[in-house]
């Protein structure tokens, strides 16, 4: 199984606040529908302006002199399906809530995560290169897939000789998939986009960075293009 992310939800304007403020007017409505309406409207909550349909110049400028705040507001939650080793990583990010799948709980499905064989970069801890030759990589499966049918294999034997789940799950790798809910506001994804999304990061987290990044040009345009998440065409 490959890493996978889901958008769950993402913050609304609640129906009877809506249709109090716009009060008929579909302009105002749209405003309020949009999660960068929500930023912009509550941006102004000190302008007589407040319902101006128009925001991108002013989401841009409150990025670009890092009024963070404003994107404080919006609050998105993603499922992500991945493995144990990175879901640590993805947990360090404290501004993030999380809830996770517990093995102390349940019993683990038969299904691990493939690493990618690549090699140590030479002056970078945290780098590596994808550029082994195909027999090292075919050998570098077969050894993950031989130690997941060992362990899985001795994690069910466990089990039915009655140990508890969360004895038995010591034996399994930090290949095994695990899933998780991850819920922040803008301001915590904009963050960690942008330090996730960055090629010193291992990539099979940056996979998921990656993932949430276009949910968000999809469902935030301006804003992300306000991030440098989309390449603009200059004109020739």
């Amino acid at each position: 199984m490959s890493t996978i992310v889901k958008l769950v939800s993402m913050s609304q304007v609640d129906a009877d606040y809506a249709a109090e403020i716009s009060e008929g007017d579909v302009a105002v409505s749209n405003l309020l529908s949009l999660p960068e309406g929500l930023c912009a409207y509550v941006a102004r909550v000190s302008s007589p302006t407040q319902t101006n349909p128009e925001y991108a110049k002013l989401l841009k400028y409150c990025l670009d002199h890092k009024h963070f705040s404003v994107f404080e507001q919006v609050s998105a939650t993603f499922e992500v399906t991945t493995s144990l080793a990175i879901a640590a990583q993805l947990l360090r990010h404290r501004s993030f809530c999380f809830q996770q799948f517990s093995a102390r709980y349940s019993k683990v499905p038969d299904s691990y995560e493939v690493f990618e064989a690549r090699s140590q970069d030479k002056k970078n801890r945290q780098a590596s290169h994808d550029d082994m030759d195909q027999t090292t990589k075919d050998w570098w499966n077969g050894v993950q897939k031989n130690a997941w049918d060992a362990s899985f294999h001795y994690y069910n034997e466990a089990l039915n000789k009655g140990i508890a789940k969360e004895t038995a799950r010591a034996i399994l790798p930090v290949a095994t998939t695990t899933r998780l809910f991850v819920s922040g506001n803008l301001r915590s994804y904009i963050h960690y986009i942008n330090v996730r999304a960055d090629p010193a990061t291992q990539a099979e987290h940056r996979e998921i960075a990656e993932a949430m990044k276009q949910i968000f040009i999809l469902k935030t345009p301006i804003i992300a293009e306000a991030c440098g998440w989309v390449e603009t065409k200059k004109e020739p």
